[in-house]
């Protein structure tokens, strides 16, 4: 079979691409596994709504069924919210979700790929997976990491997710060649908090020195995306000495409970959310909404110069 049996591209992104409107992909699994019903919706819905604000075309991707949605509607949204025993799609079960016609949400690698097939250069998610903490002995590592050393598409989140060692993960991103930008500070953020105490390979102060930097790799022909690191804005933040403790709890949890593998971070997302009285859920939902708005500007600086 070829891919185009596998995909179905929404009418309206087809068209918003074939004129060169400027289009921002989005990941489901904030749909399935990130919040619980119905705030996973609404603001799934508010994060479309952003882009579009922001003269952007929003495209939230998952697996139905086994087919490849780039685009999914309003209904479509609340249908996948409601599903039952969804997977979490990364590169390794990508295929597999395909071929045996299941129904998944995207991770930040499979929606990478997805957006790759769709034509679609940017992207906009809550945090990136990482290095986990112990990985020395455990070798958990995202295969986000992995994909944005391979797939060209601009990555925009708010830093690895604070739970990782984010240290371990800025050195892999290094050795993959992947340039990390930070938006408009120095600092590496680190999720719901705005610095990680870590420095940033690289600085941008505008969506256009983020676009540009795509557009010449893409001239030096270099493979592999690119990531910009956006901090949540500062009255949403949670500071690093608030959350860290939550952390630390929620990793000896789930170590207590054999938590392995993808089952980690959801998990540890909610056990967070459970410490802080659903302050995290609140911080995360504001900085996914600051990420669309930045990944709007960015996907409008690419389409000028086409």
């Amino acid at each position: 079979m070829t891919n185009t049996l596998h995909i179905n591209i929404a009418p309206h992104i087809t068209q918003a691409l074939k004129e060169n409107t400027p289009v921002v992909a989005l990941e489901s699994t904030i749909i399935t596994h990130g919040m619980p019903y119905p705030k996973n919706v609404e603001t799934a819905r508010e994060v479309e709504k952003i882009i579009q604000d922001n003269g952007a075309v929003p495209a939230t991707i998952a697996i139905i069924d086994g087919v490849i949605e780039i685009g999914i509607s309003e209904a479509g949204i609340e249908d996948l919210a409601k599903r039952q025993n969804v997977l979490k799609l990364s590169r390794a079960d990508l295929a597999f979700a395909i071929s045996e016609q299941k129904t998944g949400a995207t991770t930040v690698a499979a929606t990478m790929i997805c957006a790759r097939l769709g034509g679609i250069d940017v992207f906009a998610t809550g945090g990136i997976g990482g290095v986990h903490r112990g990985a020395e002995l455990s070798f958990d590592v995202s295969a986000d990491l992995q994909e944005l050393a391979i797939t060209d598409t601009i990555v925009v989140c708010a830093g690895a997710k604070a739970l990782l060692d984010i240290s371990k993960t800025l050195e892999v991103l290094e050795t993959g060649g992947v340039p990390v930008m930070a938006f408009q500070t120095d600092e590496f953020p680190a999720f719901w908090s705005r610095s990680s105490g870590l420095p940033c390979p690289l600085r941008a102060d505008s969506a256009k020195t983020i676009a540009d930097t795509f557009i010449a790799r893409r001239k030096l022909n270099l493979d592999g995306g690119l990531l910009v690191a956006n901090p949540v804005p500062a009255e949403f933040e949670l500071a690093r000495e608030t959350i860290e403790p939550a952390i630390i709890q929620a990793l000896q949890d789930a170590e207590n409970e054999g938590i392995r593998a993808k089952d980690v971070t959801p998990y540890i997302l909610d056990k967070i959310f459970q410490i802080t009285n659903g302050a995290s859920l609140e911080t995360n939902i504001a900085l996914i909404k600051n990420n669309a708005a930045l990944a709007a500007q960015i996907a409008i600086e690419l389409v000028k110069t086409r």
